[in-house]
């Protein structure tokens, strides 16, 4: 962990679980500064993940849980015919468009959660063979979920922008303090 994640105020088990979303999307957010499109599609490594890739697969995913919680559907449906292209830009697409998408994700599940009546509410598993029949999980199973997809794609952007300049996490967090502050 290269950021440090405030302590929730007393009782406030949602905002320490969102605290904790923001904190690795800020890792994966880090790894494309200052990069260009043609860098952060570019793929450095064995593996066939490109940061942009990551930042579209992230964005979307947590649009889709976040709309499988409301009962809604999710805004893109993926399946074998199309589920590439979550992990790469196509016509149109670039990573500040993502970003921005993202931004807007990201805003919709902070109001999501703070809005539930419980985090111990329930919505039902999609019928997928790696779910159980009939599944159910909780708002707090959720925010959970969305920690760990995070984080392990976080994971994976601190590997690939290292490849590519060898920039680390800690040197982008300074990176970013200084884009923040002005210097």
């Amino acid at each position: 962990m290269v950021t440090h994640v405030p302590a929730e105020a007393h009782g406030d088990e949602r905002g320490a679980l969102l605290s904790f979303i923001e904190e690795q999307r800020g890792g994966i957010r880090r790894a494309v500064l200052g990069l260009t499109d043609e860098q952060a599609s570019s793929r450095p490594s064995a593996s066939e993940l490109s940061l942009a890739g990551l930042v579209k697969h992230v964005a979307e995913v947590e649009q889709m849980w976040i709309s499988l919680a409301k009962g809604e559907p999710p805004a893109v449906v993926r399946d074998q015919s199309n589920w590439h292209e979550c992990f790469q830009l196509v016509e149109g697409e670039t990573v500040e468009s993502q970003l921005a998408y993202w931004e807007k994700v990201a805003a919709e599940t902070e109001d999501f959660i703070r809005s539930v009546p419980s985090l111990d509410d329930t919505f039902a598993l999609p019928p997928q063979p790696w779910f159980p029949p009939d599944g159910r999980v909780s708002m707090r199973w959720l925010c959970l979920h969305l920690i760990r997809e995070t984080a392990r794609h976080a994971g994976h952007a601190d590997i690939i922008r290292e490849s590519l300049d060898g920039a680390t996490a800690f040197e982008l967090v300074a990176a970013e303090q200084q884009v923040a502050s002005g210097s």
